[in-house]
């Protein structure tokens, strides 16, 4: 169907309704999907798994006899060179998991030990993140001959069925052959369907290992947290120090200064007062007190600003309230939303208080950007603050002081801060906290 346009005889198509183009990205994206990359790393990924399961088991067998012999004392050595050697064995997964599945896991920190054979020894016996590699050998064998099932009957069976014209009349095939050619292409055309759906069910079958990847080949969570709350106090007193330090500079510079200059005026003011019979003395005086007035007002004005930046009075008000000041003094135009049943404790509210002006004040100096948007929500126990904007892009943790100042006021109280900032744009920064601490 079409319509006239104007006074000519051409046909405009009508657009192409929402329904039609969901099924026909869905029939594409089937189509395709043999042909991706992806499809034929997860396929080597799911016929690999055998191989690594089966090594894996080699090893927990030697892991065991080890354990066995420890009553000889010969099987500690052989223990803790089994555990270290697991963590190789981990390694190996681990990079596979990532080259091929997609899986992105964080590497566990590295194999750390005192001089001496028995801290060696006592440092890989104890070692969680061998034991974790050895575990992981176990319980994999179910998901591997599972992938590896899926691969083999999808993949295989697919190829198989879709050459049947080829091999329908051998004998070799008897058992499996049609009674004619409709039977032949029917198999045929089973076959291209089962390839067409192969991709989907090997990455499907592969979700198991992908979860075991994650859960047990990267590191320890009480490990990766206490790790994390190291490094956020150490961010946390650098930036502290950072923080006095500015505050130090602001009042020698500014209000220090100032007061100087008034003490200054006024004594120059006392001086010219006591001569006040004398014409110009006087209207240098006035001139005088005129000059201290203003600068009183300054300095205050200044003292204002340094203490609004270390407890911004608006909080008092509430979360809400206060980002919607900062919303209002931006340069660049923002969109806030908020949904906060209940009010985050006063900690929470001065780091997302802080966090909001830190990126805003990014998004006006440094994206370039002409809209932007903070949303912010509070459910399930966290409090996730969302900032978005249209800009050039490019923002990172690693490229600026102010990023990773607000990664250290986030990791204090256990939250996290997710960048995303393509070349190009658009910037979308999370900030998830927990609503009590």
């Amino acid at each position: 169907m079409g319509k006239r346009v104007g006074g000519g005889s051409s046909l405009r198509r009508a657009p192409m309704t929402a329904p039609a183009r969901t099924w026909r990205e869905l029939v594409h994206a089937l189509i395709t999907a043999p042909a991706r990359g992806r499809a034929w790393r997860e396929l080597v990924y799911a016929l690999t798994m055998p191989l690594m399961a089966g090594i894996g088991l080699v090893h927990l067998v030697l892991v065991l006899l080890s354990v066995a012999m420890t009553v000889n004392l010969v099987g500690i050595p052989m223990l803790a060179l089994s555990v270290f050697a697991a963590r190789g064995l981990g390694t190996a997964n681990r990079g596979l998991a990532r080259v091929l599945a997609g899986v992105r896991v964080t590497a566990p920190a590295p194999f750390r030990t005192r001089p001496g054979l028995l801290n060696r020894l006592g440092a890989a016996l104890g070692d969680v993140t061998g034991w974790r590699a050895v575990i992981h050998g176990l319980v994999r064998l179910p998901a591997a001959v599972v992938a590896f099932a899926v691969a083999a009957g999808l993949w295989g069976g697919g190829l198989l069925l879709l050459c049947c014209p080829l091999w329908w009349r051998s004998p070799a095939f008897a058992h499996l052959s049609p009674s004619g050619w409709p039977g032949a292409v029917l198999m045929s055309a089973a076959g291209l369907a089962l390839l067409l759906l192969a991709p989907w069910g090997v990455h499907h079958a592969l979700a198991p290992e992908r979860t075991l990847a994650r859960t047990l080949l990267g590191p320890d969570p009480g490990a990766a947290r206490i790790r994390r709350l190291e490094q956020a106090r150490a961010m946390a007193v650098d930036d502290a120090a950072a923080r006095l330090r500015q505050v130090e500079r602001d009042l020698h510079d500014g209000t220090a200064a100032q007061l100087v200059t008034l003490a200054l005026n006024l004594g120059m003011v006392q001086e010219d007062l006591e001569h006040a019979h004398r014409p110009e003395r006087l209207e240098r005086a006035r001139a005088l007190v005129d000059g201290a007035h203003r600068g009183a007002k300054e300095a205050v004005a200044e003292l204002r600003d340094l203490i609004r930046g270390l407890h911004p009075p608006a909080l008092d008000k509430g979360l809400e309230t206060a980002l919607a000041t900062l919303a209002a003094r931006s340069p660049v135009p923002v969109r806030l939303e908020t949904d906060l049943p209940e009010r985050p404790a006063p900690a929470i509210e001065a780091i997302s208080y802080f966090c909001t002006a830190e990126l805003l004040a990014n998004v006006a100096k440094h994206s370039g950007a002409g809209h932007a948007s903070v949303d912010v929500r509070a459910g399930d126990g966290l409090l996730t603050l969302i900032v978005r904007d249209d800009g050039v892009g490019g923002a990172a943790t690693n490229t600026g002081s102010g990023l990773r100042g607000l990664a250290a006021r986030t990791g204090m109280v256990d939250g996290t801060i997710d960048v995303r900032s393509p070349a190009g744009g658009p910037t979308v920064i999370t900030v998830e906290l927990p609503l009590h601490i």
